[in-house]
């Protein structure tokens, strides 16, 4: 017994935890935490973090309401979190136990997806903007600060293949909207459609709808043109960097208007082990790991504790820490009344299909 509780000890705190079965199970965003941050909690609770991914939020939404089960965490957007409420899937948060609560910006507490944030707490934002490849794109005199760079076909004729889009109804929806100047939260039917005409229009020119690998495809230079995250984006600036890439990753906000996603840590109504899902929420608000989402990820970040471990470079970049002038031009996603959600599941279905 003591040669066995001497190897274990040599395994690290990490391995020991795995040992002895004690995990926590997070259900997350592709590439949207600090490893700094993973590899500090597992020491500190001495256990291991066990993670699951999605790319979009049909898709986390679809897997939760057909019954997966098991996870402790999950990082929905806003309106996500207003679906899952209503639902009556989330199990509230005792305050009690999330000292590091005041850490949060309360320009990010409150909000009308959760109110008093008794189920939720805010963990990141990005903006869905346009990544591209700025030499490919300088050579060609198109402006990547505009939604016609992938909706308009005299533009798009110019870079055909070489542009994806997010396979998310509701952010090509949103995009598709801003580009006609209404707002990504239009629940009209009239304006649906002319969205999704712009939709089908442009699809002809582009490469693939994709949510996983778009920041890959970026970074070796196989599209010119993603709409995506800025987090994202901000990877794949910094792995064409790396690489030694002869182009040059960038990102840009269209001057129409996009998304912001406010996303938040949440503990499942079916959680196993929502104590030890307390301490990472609190471990996850404290300013210094708090920051890791932004200088590794690239995300921004509602906690105000965090401000001083953020890289002054990050700080600047309006598309991750959006000014009140480009702020005013953002909108969160709001949950859509049962009619408009099948009314856009039939048009994404018919764009999907032709």
């Amino acid at each position: 017994m003591k040669k066995l509780l001497a190897s274990l000890v040599l395994m690290g705190t990490t391995q020991l935890a795995a040992a002895q079965g004690t995990s926590l199970y997070l259900f997350n965003w592709n590439d949207y935490i600090a490893e700094e941050a993973v590899a500090a909690f597992e020491q500190s609770c001495h256990c291991q973090l066990v993670q699951d991914y999605y790319s979009s939020t049909e898709e986390m939404m679809a897997k939760l309401q057909a019954g997966a089960s098991g996870y402790d965490v999950v990082v929905p957007s806003q309106n996500a979190v207003q679906a899952l409420v209503k639902q009556g899937a989330l199990a509230p948060l005792d305050k009690g136990a999330l000292p590091n609560l005041k850490n949060i910006d309360p320009a990010f507490l409150d909000r009308g997806y959760d109110p008093g944030n008794g189920y939720s707490v805010p963990y990141a934002f990005t903006t869905t903007l346009i990544g591209y490849n700025e030499s490919e794109l300088g050579k060609l005199g198109i402006d990547a600060a505009d939604w016609s760079v992938i909706f308009d076909p005299m533009v798009l004729e110019k870079i055909k293949g070489k542009v994806t889009v997010m396979d998310d109804a509701q952010e090509l929806f949103g995009a598709a909207l801003k580009y006609l100047g209404y707002s990504v939260n239009d629940h009209d039917e009239k304006h649906l459609r002319e969205a999704q005409q712009v939709i089908r229009t442009a699809k002809p020119y582009w490469a693939a709808f994709n949510s996983s690998s778009y920041i890959k495809e970026l970074t070796v230079g196989n599209i010119w043109v993603a709409h995506g995250y800025s987090s994202d984006m901000v990877q794949a600036q910094a792995d064409a960097a790396a690489a030694g890439r002869h182009f040059t990753i960038n990102f840009a906000l269209p001057r129409q208007g996009a998304v912001l996603a406010l996303d938040n840590l949440v503990i499942p109504k079916s959680a196993k082990n929502k104590a030890l899902a307390h301490q990472f929420l609190n471990f996850m608000m404290d300013g210094k790991h708090a920051a890791g989402v932004t200088n590794e990820v690239g995300a921004g970040n509602p906690n105000a504790a965090a401000t001083a471990f953020i890289s002054e470079e990050i700080k600047a970049q309006t598309a991750i820490f959006p000014d009140p002038a480009t702020l005013a031009l953002l909108e969160p996603l709001e949950e859509s009344s049962p009619k408009v959600r099948r009314l856009l599941n039939k048009l994404w279905t018919e764009i999907k299909i032709r």
